[in-house]
C-alpha cells in the first residue's frame, strides 16, 4: 500500500510506527481517574449478528462462527479501518448480555496482542482517537470479571495508546480526523492517571480548529451531512468530559457547537435522517436525535441555507436541496455532483432520494454516486454538472476530486399566498452547452403538494453561439437531458392513468401522484439505494423525464401531490431499524 504513496506520507507513516514501537516498551500500567458515561449509540441487531459469526463491514460479509473479526478485512483497507476504530464495540454494548461481554473483552485483548506493540494498519492519529474513545466509555464492560494480568494489560495499552496520541496527533489532517484525534486526547487524559498534562494543549488546538474548521453558518468544508454530526457529537462529549471534570469548556468550542446545532436541524428530514449528500448516509436511527439532545441546545432550524443547503418544511413534509456549488480542491475527494438535486420525506417515509455514497461496494459504484445521475436533478446526457478529475494522490489514498465546477449558484426564497417558493439555477452546463440550469420548488402550505420547474436556457451570445454549434453536433435533434427522481426502495411505483402519471405508494398507507406537463417522456426505470451496513445496493426505481433542448429555452413542470384520499396525518410506527432486522441487513 505504501509504495505509491509520497515520500511525505511514507515517512508519516513511518513516524507512526516507530513511535508506537517505542512507546510500547516503557508504557506504564495506570488506572482509571474518572470514566465518563458511555454516550455511543450501538445497533442491536449488528451487535447480535456478531455473536453469530456475521461480519458485515463496508460491504463485506464474512460468516464464520469461529473466525476473529481481525481476520476478516485481509487487504480490504476500507474494512481494515472501519474495524481498527472499534466502533462494533457500541453493538457488542448494545447487546450487553454474557456473551457480547466476554466477545467484546476476547477481541480487545487479541488487539493488544496481536497490534499492541505498533503493528498493524490502526496506528494513525484518528484511529487512535477513535479506539480510545470506545474502550474508555466501554470501560466497565471490557474489565467485568478480568483478572488482574488482563486488567493491567488492558490499562498499558490504553496509556500506551495516549502517549502515541500526545505525540503524534499533530500530524492527523484538518476536519473530522483531527478532531477525532483530538476528542481521543482529552478524554484518556481525563480519565487515566498521568495523562492529564496532556490535556491542555488538546484542548488548546480544539478551540482553534473549532474556531477555524466551523464557518459561522455552522457548517464544515466538506458539505458532508453525516460527517458534520460526527463532528458535532465528538464536540459535545469533549465538552461534556471536560465539565464532568471541573473544567470550563472553551467558549471557541460551546460556541461551534451552538452554530452546528442549528444547521443540524435544518439537514434533518421529518423521518429523523439525515439529508444524503456529498458522501453521508442519513445516519444510525435516532443517533442525530440523540446528539441533539446531549447538547441541550433548544434553539430550532430556520427556512433558508445551512451549509449551502436549502430547506423547508410544511406539514409533515420535508424537502432538502443542494443549492450551493459543491466542495473544491484537497475537500471534495467524497464530493457529489448534486447541485439542485433534493430530496423529499413525508412523515416517517423518504419518497424522493439521492442514490446515495457507493464507496462500501467498491471504486465503481463509489464513482457512480457521485455522478449527477445518481441524483434527483436535472442532468445533461453524458455530462454531470460538476466533473472528476483524474486520480490524484490526497493524503494517504488516491482520490478523484472534483474539478469544473458551477461558478454561480443562485437560490432566493419568497413567499406565495398558499405556500413558499424555492428558486435556483446554476451555470454547471454554461461552459460545455452554453445552458444554465434554472430550477422552482413551490411547497404548499400544508405540505401536501409540491409543483415543480425546470428550465434549460441560455443567457447571452456567448451562451446562445455554444448552444448552438451543440446543436450542429446533434444533427439539430437538440441535446438531451433527463430529469430523474430516485425513489425510495420502500416507495411502489406504476404508472397511471394511461401513462400520464405515476402513483407512488409508502408503507405508511400514503398515496403521491407524480404528473407533468406533457414536455417530456415519463418512464419508470431501474434504479439503486446506496447504504453503508449492507451487503449489496437496494434496488429500486426512478421517475425520467427524458426530453430534448431544441431552443435557447426548454422548460418542464411537474407536481407531486397527496392523492386526495390520502389523510394528513397517518399512524406509522415502523423503524428503520426494524427495517433492517433481517439476518444480514442485505
Amino acid at each position: 500500500m505504501t509504495k505509491s504513496l509520497s515520500w511525505r506520507d511514507r515517512r508519516t507513516h513511518f513516524m507512526h510506527r516507530y513511535h508506537a514501537r517505542r512507546i510500547a516498551r516503557g508504557a506504564p500500567v495506570t488506572a482509571f481517574v474518572s470514566q465518563p458515561e458511555p454516550r455511543t449509540i450501538g445497533h442491536l441487531a449488528r451487535g447480535r449478528q456478531l455473536i453469530a459469526g456475521n461480519f458485515l463491514f463496508s460491504g463485506l460479509l464474512v460468516e464464520s462462527k469461529d473466525q476473529s473479526i481481525w481476520d476478516i478485512a485481509g487487504n480490504n483497507d476500507i474494512v481494515s479501518y472501519e474495524i481498527q476504530g472499534c466502533q462494533w464495540l457500541d453493538d457488542l454494548a448494545a447487546v450487553g448480555d454474557t456473551k457480547a461481554r466476554l466477545l467484546a473483552q476476547e477481541w480487545v485483548h487479541e488487539w493488544i496482542t496481536r497490534f499492541g506493540a505498533g503493528k498493524g494498519s490502526g496506528w494513525t492519529p484518528d484511529l487512535v482517537g477513535k479506539r480510545l474513545i470506545r474502550w474508555i466509555n466501554h470501560g466497565f464492560l471490557l474489565l467485568r470479571g478480568q483478572d488482574k494480568e488482563h486488567a493491567d494489560a488492558f490499562f498499558r495499552s490504553l496509556s500506551h495508546q495516549a502517549l502515541f496520541l500526545a505525540r503524534r496527533w499533530k500530524t492527523s489532517h484538518p476536519g473530522l480526523p483531527r478532531f477525532e484525534a483530538l476528542t481521543g486526547m482529552i478524554y484518556a487524559g481525563l480519565s487515566l492517571e498521568g495523562m492529564e498534562q496532556y490535556v491542555p494543549a488538546a484542548v488548546a488546538v480544539l478551540a482553534q480548529d473549532c474556531a477555524v474548521q466551523i464557518d459561522d453558518e455552522g457548517g464544515i468544508a466538506t458539505r458532508n451531512p453525516e460527517e458534520l454530526l460526527e463532528v458535532f457529537t465528538l464536540l459535545t462529549w469533549a465538552a461534556h468530559s471536560l465539565g464532568e471534570a471541573g473544567q470550563t469548556p472553551p467558549i471557541a468550542l460551546i460556541d461551534a457547537i451552538n452554530r452546528i446545532a442549528p444547521t443540524l436541524r435544518a439537514l434533518r428530514h421529518s423521518d429523523g435522517g439525515l439529508a444524503r449528500f456529498h458522501g453521508g448516509g442519513r445516519g444510525l436511527e435516532g443517533r442525530l436525535d440523540h446528539a441533539l439532545a446531549n447538547a441541550t441546545i433548544k434553539s430550532g432550524s430556520s427556512d433558508g441555507l445551512h451549509m449551502g443547503f436549502a430547506r423547508h418544511t410544511a406539514g409533515r413534509t420535508s424537502l432538502v436541496i443542494d443549492a450551493q456549488f459543491p466542495p473544491k480542491g484537497a475537500v471534495s475527494g467524497n464530493a457529489h455532483a448534486s447541485t439542485l438535486a433534493f430530496e423529499l420525506t413525508s412523515g416517517r417515509r423518504p419518497i424522493i432520494v439521492n442514490c446515495g455514497s457507493g464507496h462500501s461496494f467498491g471504486d465503481e459504484w463509489r464513482r457512480a454516486g457521485r455522478a449527477t445521475a445518481s441524483h434527483s436533478t436535472l442532468s445533461i446526457e453524458g455530462y454531470s454538472s460538476s466533473r472528476l478529475a483524474a486520480p490524484g494522490r490526497v493524503g494517504t489514498r488516491t482520490q478523484e476530486l472534483l474539478e469544473d465546477i458551477p461558478n454561480l449558484v443562485h437560490c432566493e426564497f419568497s413567499a406565495l399566498y398558499d405556500g413558499r417558493r424555492v428558486e435556483l439555477s446554476h451555470d454547471g452546463y454554461q461552459h460545455t452547452h452554453g445552458l444554465t440550469h434554472a430550477r422552482t420548488f413551490d411547497i404548499a402550505v400544508d405540505g401536501r403538494g409540491l409543483v415543480g420547474e425546470d428550465i434549460l436556457t441560455t443567457l447571452n451570445p456567448s451562451d446562445n453561439r455554444l448552444f448552438d454549434r451543440a446543436l450542429d453536433q446533434s444533427k439539430l435533434k437538440g441535446v438531451p437531458f433527463a430529469l430523474r427522481f430516485h425513489l425510495h426502495p420502500d416507495v411502489e411505483a406504476s404508472i397511471d392513468l394511461g401513462g400520464g402519471a405515476v402513483s407512488l405508494t409508502l408503507k405508511s398507507g400514503e398515496v403521491w401522484i407524480f404528473r407533468q406537463d406533457g414536455s417530456a417522456e415519463m418512464t419508470l426505470k431501474p434504479s439503486v439505494y446506496l447504504e453503508n451496513g449492507r451487503l449489496k445496493p437496494r434496488g429500486t426505481q426512478q421517475v425520467v423525464l427524458s426530453a430534448r433542448a431544441i431552443a435557447y429555452a426548454t422548460r418542464v413542470r411537474w407536481s407531486l401531490a397527496k392523492a386526495q384520499d390520502t389523510p394528513n396525518a397517518v399512524r406509522d410506527l415502523v423503524t428503520e431499524d426494524q427495517d433492517l432486522a433481517g439476518p444480514h441487513n442485505s
